[in-house]
């Protein structure tokens, strides 16, 4: 049973059992940085709520600067889905969910990926969280997922990032089939992408026969959440299937060899994209995920490697935001290694790399989450208050360069590294319920939403998860078989990232050495 006050699953609370904790045992934020930083992270949230609910209420997004909104999510409210674990207005919130009528649409096509991850994610958490009482959640949910079920017929460009929320959805129906879709997709691409020469899927795949239509490879946009629910799925699920564990497994044993690389200024230890062979220097915000992830899966195999590689990558992409004049990280960019290719720096850029050991190849914050994921992954894991540091660093640059001075909501950044080039007009549905949950978790006592008790979703919907098993997978990466291939893509349209998929589009860079 959950109390309904801010933020409702902060409040949430309880003990199982487990082996091989994610987290340090008997882990404690002081006293003298946690509340005050909580409070903070309180009160933007607050502010952010209230200028969505003045300018946008009903609408998916807030324009704070243009005080006006946005539908660009299927037009059914979006931020309150998404802020939905977390608002004290949740029965005002609540009252708006029930009413949604799931049969009409202000976008058209409706994005299977975004609206599972935020809609379907935001009521799955908020009814386990709000002690499984209010049904409502769940037959809305069902009858969104009940439409989108046809997808299944035309596309696969982005199933691996559906089965945390769908088989949630079959334990509260008793409806298996919302688990068959999803899980069954995940283990067709899994069994596609074992003998890739980088060790997991390329971006592309034909549905029509289940071919590759390209040879580029990332941990970032298109790929990330695909890699990122193989490892979780096994973790909420506590499945004695390995093939998911083993897999996640053979995708990092792969990137260690093939795709890490440290830069050459700063001894930075980045993950590098592949593009038909050939290795790309160059890194994104959405791909700094992938450090919390591996700190994650990593404990979950009992692999101290995977670990200690994960928090090394969680530095680098921190010293992103370091390395700025905002302190906030940029959406792109790229680095000089030992091998690999990089676009030619301009005389600024190449001072900037010899300064910070990168240099900005896409200058835009749209709120992303990712660096501050990992970073709460980094302090749970391992109790280092360094981490601590860096949150509330994060949320002092907030606070300082991201308000919009007539709304007093909260923006995103045109340029991170020169304020003058103004703000972003949008504050997106995952400030609510990623950026700020992140941050105030990171500040929480560590004991509530446990990382040893929750699974988060890619979108940081918590889920309720059942008491660990002492270890996932075989303790061996899945092994490689046949020759990979590829063909054109006739056409296909590339899978959308969400969102501005133009600042991270996959392929080389031009020039380079």
């Amino acid at each position: 049973m959950v109390k309904l006050s801010w933020p409702i699953l902060l409040l949430c609370s309880c003990s199982l059992s487990y082996a091989g904790p994610v987290q340090v045992p008997g882990l404690t934020v002081p006293a003298n940085v946690g509340p005050g930083n909580q409070t903070i992270v309180k009160e933007i949230f607050q502010k952010s709520y209230a200028v969505y609910s003045k300018f946008a209420f009903g609408h998916d997004e807030v324009l704070p600067i243009s005080e006006t909104f946005v539908d660009d999510l299927g037009g059914w409210g979006a931020t309150i889905f998404d802020a939905l674990g977390t608002l004290d207005l949740f029965n005002e919130a609540l009252a708006f969910v029930g009413k949604v009528d799931f049969n009409t649409t202000i976008d058209d096509p409706i994005d299977l990926f975004e609206t599972t991850i935020r809609y379907v994610g935001g009521m799955i958490s908020a009814y386990e969280l709000t002690g499984k009482k209010h049904d409502i959640l769940i037959q809305q949910a069902t009858q969104l997922v009940d439409k989108m079920a046809i997808a299944y017929r035309n596309n696969v460009a982005e199933i691996g990032t559906l089965d945390l929320e769908w088989s949630r959805l079959s334990l509260y129906t008793g409806n298996q089939t919302y688990t068959e879709l999803t899980e069954g997709a995940v283990r067709a691409v899994a069994n596609l992408l074992t003998y890739h020469p980088a060790g997991f899927p390329a971006q592309l795949i034909d549905p029509s026969d289940n071919q590759f239509v390209d040879d580029f490879v990332t941990w970032g946009g298109g790929t990330d959440s695909y890699l990122e629910y193989l490892i979780k799925y096994a973790r909420i699920t506590n499945t004695d299937d390995n093939l998911f564990a083993d897999t996640w497994h053979a995708a990092v044993d792969s990137s260690i060899k093939n795709l890490l690389r440290t830069s050459t200024v700063g001894d930075h230890v980045y993950l590098a994209d592949w593009n038909a062979g050939e290795i790309l220097l160059e890194g994104s915000h959405l791909a700094c995920f992938s450090g919390g992830n591996w700190i994650l899966g990593g404990k979950l195999l009992n692999n101290q490697t995977i670990v200690d590689i994960g928090l090394a990558v969680t530095d680098a992409c921190w010293n992103t935001y370091a390395g700025t004049e905002t302190g906030i990280g940029p959406e792109a960019f790229e680095f000089m290694a030992a091998n690999g290719t990089f676009s030619q720096p301009n005389a600024e850029q190449l001072a900037f790399y010899n300064e910070h050991g990168y240099w900005i190849t896409t200058s835009d914050y749209i709120q992303r989450p990712e660096v501050l994921e990992s970073n709460f992954y980094a302090w749970r894991a391992t109790g280092d208050t360094k981490y601590l540091d860096r949150a509330s660093s994060a949320i002092q640059s907030f606070q300082k360069f991201l308000i919009a001075e007539k709304s007093g909501g909260y923006a995103g950044l045109n340029n991170v590294n020169d304020v003058t080039q103004g703000q972003n007009d949008e504050t997106q549905s995952f400030w609510f319920a990623e950026v700020l949950k992140y941050l105030y978790l990171t500040f929480d006592d560590p004991s509530n939403i446990s990382l040893d008790e929750f699974v988060f979703n890619t979108e940081c919907q918590v889920f309720e998860a059942p008491p660990a098993k002492p270890v996932y997978g075989s303790g061996s990466p899945r092994a490689a078989s046949g020759t990979f291939g590829t063909k054109t893509s006739n056409g296909l349209p590339i899978p959308a990232i969400s969102p501005g998929a133009g600042s991270v589009a996959p392929g080389p860079p031009s020039g380079g050495q």
